[in-house]
């Protein structure tokens, strides 16, 4: 028994697993997470709310959409240039798919019935970074938001 407690502490922890690389796709995600998080708080229909935007933008199934979630929240607990990670986006789509991130993240925002400062200062920032024009976003936060 000893011998199996000492193997316990003295074991190597298991390696970890190298980030994704941060493409426009992770980058969204890296993103979506960023806003859900910026309050200070990660509730589950944020969570929730991510994973159906995941899944209808890369038509994933529901776990392939929560697996790449969780690669999402490991960037955005790494990479801490939100414009580097709009810029991903930006150069990969034209401004309609554009719009449609800055839809998807004023959905994370208002997925709890409240906004906050700090997730609107990032989705300002982001929807700058991507080019997207005020009257189009402001239109999308009227439609993410619950009547």
């Amino acid at each position: 028994m000893f011998e199996r407690l000492k193997r316990f502490f003295t074991h190597p922890a298991p390696p970890q697993r190298p980030l994704p690389e941060p493409d426009a796709r992770h980058a969204l995600g890296t993103l979506l997470v960023r806003v859900a998080l910026a309050d200070g708080a990660y509730l589950f229909e944020e969570v929730e709310q991510i994973d159906r935007i995941l899944a209808r933008a890369y038509r994933l199934k529901p776990l392939e959409a929560a697996k790449m979630r969780a690669e999402c929240e490991r960037l955005a607990l790494h990479i801490d240039d939100d414009t580097e990670m709009a810029r991903r986006i930006r150069e990969a789509v034209d401004y309609d798919h554009r719009l449609e991130k800055v839809r998807a993240l004023w959905a994370v925002v208002m997925a709890d019935g409240v906004s906050d400062e700090k997730e609107e200062a990032l989705v300002a920032l982001v929807e700058d970074t991507l080019g997207v024009a005020r009257p189009d976003s402001e239109a999308a936060r009227a439609a993410a938001s619950i009547p």
